[in-house]
C-alpha cells in the first residue's frame, strides 16, 4: 500500500500490521516487551500506546482465564488456583450450615460452600423404595427442576446403600438389600444431573445446565451393612463381601457423572471410614478414577475419636490426609479452619492434598456454571409444587406399592375394592395422617405429624375415589363392638410406623406401635379388610396376616396418598415387587436373599399383581 512500509506512520494498515507483529513478540516475556515498549515508544509514539494497551489486555487475559467459559475445565481450575491464597483454598474446603452464614462470616473466611441442613420441602415425597430405572430417571429430573428453582444447585442424593438389616434406622433411604438394584437405581443421577455426552471422560463430574444439579452418592462405604442395624455402627466383612455388595453401586454412580460422594459414619472393620485413607484415596480416588469432591457427613470427621471430638486437631490432620475433600462444619467453622491452616503451615498436611482437595471442588463449581450463573433462575419459579410432579409422584407410589396378600385362603380377591358400596370404614392411626405418610427427613429432619405440608392423605383419596354415594365412615382407632353394629360392607385400615430419621429410627424389635396391632385385631375380624402398612422397611406382621382378606405394603407413599386409592380401587393394577426380603421374626436377621437359611414370610421379589377394573 505504501512506498515505505517501514514507516509506521506512513499507512493504518502497516502501523496496525507493526502492531500485530511486536505484539506477538513482545508478549514472550516480561524484560523483552519492556524492551519491545520502550523501542516502539521512542521511534513512534501513538505505537508504543497501542503496544501498551495490547500488552495490558494480554495481561488482563492471562489472569482472567478462568472466567472463561470457552476455555476447558480444568484449564479455569489451575488459572484460577494461580491466584488463591492458603485461606482462600481451606476456605473452598469448608461447608458451613446457613444459620451462621453471614455476609460477613463469607467474605472474612472465604467460604466456599453453606448448607441447607434443615430439610425444606421439595416436591416428591416417596419412598425410594422402586424398581424401575426410568420412572427413578424422571424423579431425578423433576427433583431437579424443584430444588433449582429454590436457587440451591446441589443436592446429598442420592444414598446408593444396600440396605442388610431392616433394624437400621436409614434403610428406607436404601433401594434395596440386592446391590444389582440399586445399581440400577443409580439412574436417578443422570436425572439430577442430566445424561451425559457419548464421549465424557470417566470419572469427572458433570452437570448438563441450569436446569440439573449436582448430586453426592452416599455413605461411602459399607453404611448398609452395620452390626444389627444400628447406625454409624461397625461393619465386619471381607474384601469380596465389600467390593460384591456394597461397593458396585459407586461404579455406576462414577460411571454416570456424578460430582460428590459423601463418607458414611460408620466403621468398616474398626477402622472409621472419615480416616480410611485405603478406601478414599486409594480405591475411591485412584483405583476408580472418581475426580469429583469427596465430602464428609455432618460433623463427620469429630467422631473419627472416642469420644467425639476428644482430638479436634487430630480428627481434622487424619480426615485431610485421608483424602475428604470438603468438611461439614455446620457451627465451628472458626476451629476447622484455624486447625487446618495451622497443619499446613508446619507442612503435617502437605499443601499438594490441600490443591487436590481445591481442584475437585472448583471442577465441580465449574461444571456447574457458577461462575457464568452464579444466582437462582427466577423463570424456574413455577417448576415448585407443579401438577406434573405432583402427578409423577402419584405414579411412583401406586407403582411402588406391593400387594402382599389378596384374598383368605379359597376365597375370591379382595382387590381391587368395589367404588360403589352402602358403607365403608376407614380406620388405623396413618389414614388421615400426611406427617406419617411422608415419614422422616420432610419439611423437619424427623418428620412430623398431621398436615405439615401440602398433599392428599390416604383418606383424602379414598373419599375423592369411592363413588358419590358410598358412605365413608372415618375411625381411627375403632373397637369391635362399632365395628360389629355398623354393618360395614368392607374397612380399609391404614397402620404403620412413626416418623424417624437417622438413628432415632434404629429399632432391634421392628413392631408397628399400638394402637395398630389393635386396629387390625378390632376391625379384620368383624369385617372384610384390607390392611394398607406405612413403613419405611419391613415390620413384623406376621402375626396378624391371617386375620386379613388383604395386605399391601405401601412403604412411605409421601405427599401423593392418591396413589395408593388408584390402585386399591382397580384404576391402575398392582405391580411392585419387594425390594427386600419381608421376615416372619427380628430373630431370623440379617436375613437377605441367598442366605443359607433363607425363611421369609415374603421373598425377595414377590409382589402379587391386578388388572385394572374395566372402565365402565
Amino acid at each position: 500500500m505504501s512506498s515505505a512500509p517501514c514507516d509506521p506512520l506512513s499507512s493504518w494498515f502497516s502501523f496496525a500490521e507493526l502492531s500485530v507483529v511486536l505484539f506477538q513478540v513482545c508478549r514472550k516475556d516480561l524484560r523483552s516487551s519492556l524492551l519491545c515498549l520502550k523501542m516502539a515508544t521512542t521511534q513512534t509514539p501513538m505505537l508504543g500506546i497501542l503496544l501498551l494497551l495490547c500488552w495490558a489486555v494480554t495481561i488482563q487475559a492471562k489472569h482472567t482465564k478462568y472466567k472463561d467459559p470457552n476455555q476447558p475445565v480444568d484449564v479455569r481450575v489451575r488459572d484460577l488456583m494461580k491466584h488463591m491464597t492458603l485461606a482462600e483454598k481451606i476456605g473452598q474446603m469448608t461447608q458451613i450450615e446457613r444459620q451462621v452464614a453471614s455476609a460477613q462470616v463469607l467474605k472474612d473466611y472465604f467460604i466456599g460452600d453453606v448448607a441447607f441442613l434443615v430439610v425444606g420441602e421439595v416436591f416428591l415425597l416417596v419412598t425410594p423404595l422402586l424398581r424401575d430405572p426410568d420412572l427413578v430417571k424422571r424423579i431425578g429430573a423433576a427433583t431437579a427442576l424443584e430444588v433449582r428453582a429454590t436457587g440451591i444447585p446441589y443436592t446429598f442424593a442420592p444414598c446408593v446403600a444396600v440396605c442388610r438389616d431392616p433394624r437400621w434406622g436409614r434403610c428406607y433411604e436404601s433401594y434395596s438389600e440386592d446391590h444389582k438394584v440399586v445399581q440400577e437405581m443409580t439412574q436417578i443421577i443422570l436425572g439430577l444431573q442430566g445424561d451425559i455426552p457419548a464421549n465424557y471422560t470417566k470419572g469427572f463430574p458433570y452437570v448438563a445446565g441450569k436446569k440439573n444439579i449436582a448430586a453426592c452418592a452416599k455413605h461411602f462405604v459399607g453404611d448398609g451393612g452395620t452390626q444389627k442395624g444400628i447406625n454409624s455402627n461397625n461393619t465386619i466383612i471381607n474384601l469380596h463381601g465389600l467390593l460384591g455388595i456394597h461397593m458396585p453401586p459407586y461404579y455406576n454412580s462414577i460411571a454416570k457423572g456424578v460430582s460428590s460422594v459423601m463418607v458414611s459414619y460408620s466403621s468398616l472393620n474398626g477402622i472409621k471410614m472419615h480416616a480410611n485413607r485405603h478406601l478414599i484415596t486409594g480405591f475411591l480416588k485412584k483405583k476408580l478414577g472418581f475426580k469429583g469432591f469427596v465430602i464428609s457427613d455432618y460433623q463427620g470427621i469429630d467422631f473419627i475419636t472416642t469420644p467425639p471430638d476428644a482430638n479436634y486437631t487430630y480428627s481434622v490432620q487424619t480426615s485431610i490426609n485421608a483424602g475428604i475433600d470438603m468438611v461439614m462444619v455446620p457451627f465451628d467453622y472458626h476451629g476447622f479452619i484455624s486447625n487446618l491452616t495451622t497443619l499446613v503451615n508446619a507442612k503435617v498436611i502437605p499443601m499438594s492434598r490441600i490443591n487436590d482437595a481445591v481442584r475437585r471442588i472448583l471442577r465441580v463449581k465449574f461444571v456447574m456454571g457458577l461462575f457464568e450463573n452464579p444466582l437462582p433462575d427466577k423463570s424456574l419459579v413455577d417448576e415448585l409444587g407443579k401438577k406434573e410432579h405432583r402427578e409423577l409422584a402419584r405414579e411412583a407410589v401406586r407403582r411402588s406399592l406391593v400387594l402382599l396378600k389378596n384374598g383368605k385362603s379359597g376365597k375370591k380377591p379382595l382387590l381391587p375394592l368395589p367404588k360403589k358400596a352402602d358403607k365403608i370404614l376407614v380406620a388405623g392411626s396413618h389414614a388421615d395422617n400426611l406427617g406419617f405418610q411422608c415419614g422422616g427427613w420432610t419439611i423437619e429432619w424427623q418428620g412430623g405429624s398431621g398436615r405439615i405440608t401440602a398433599g392428599t392423605t390416604i383418606l383424602d383419596a379414598i373419599r375423592s375415589t369411592a363413588d358419590p354415594a358410598t358412605s365413608i365412615v372415618f375411625s381411627e382407632n375403632p373397637d369391635a363392638d362399632f365395628v360389629k353394629s355398623n354393618n360395614f360392607s368392607y374397612a380399609i385400615v391404614v397402620v404403620g410406623e412413626p416418623p424417624y430419621a437417622e438413628t432415632a429410627g434404629d429399632s432391634l424389635n421392628l413392631t408397628i406401635a399400638e394402637p395398630g396391632p389393635s386396629t387390625i385385631r378390632a376391625v379384620c375380624g368383624p369385617v372384610k379388610c384390607a390392611v394398607v402398612i406405612i413403613s419405611g422397611r419391613p415390620v413384623v406382621i406376621e402375626p396378624y396376616v391371617p386375620l386379613m382378606d388383604a395386605l399391601v405394603a405401601a412403604w412411605l407413599p409421601g405427599s401423593e396418598g392418591q396413589g395408593v386409592a388408584d390402585a386399591l380401587f382397580g384404576d391402575f393394577g398392582f405391580s411392585g415387587k419387594l425390594p427386600r426380603t419381608w421376615f416372619k421374626s427380628v430373630d431370623q436377621l440379617p436375613m437377605n436373599i441367598g442366605d443359607r437359611h433363607y425363611d421369609p414370610l415374603f421373598p425377595f421379589g414377590f409382589g402379587l399383581t391386578t388388572k385394572p377394573r374395566p372402565a365402565v
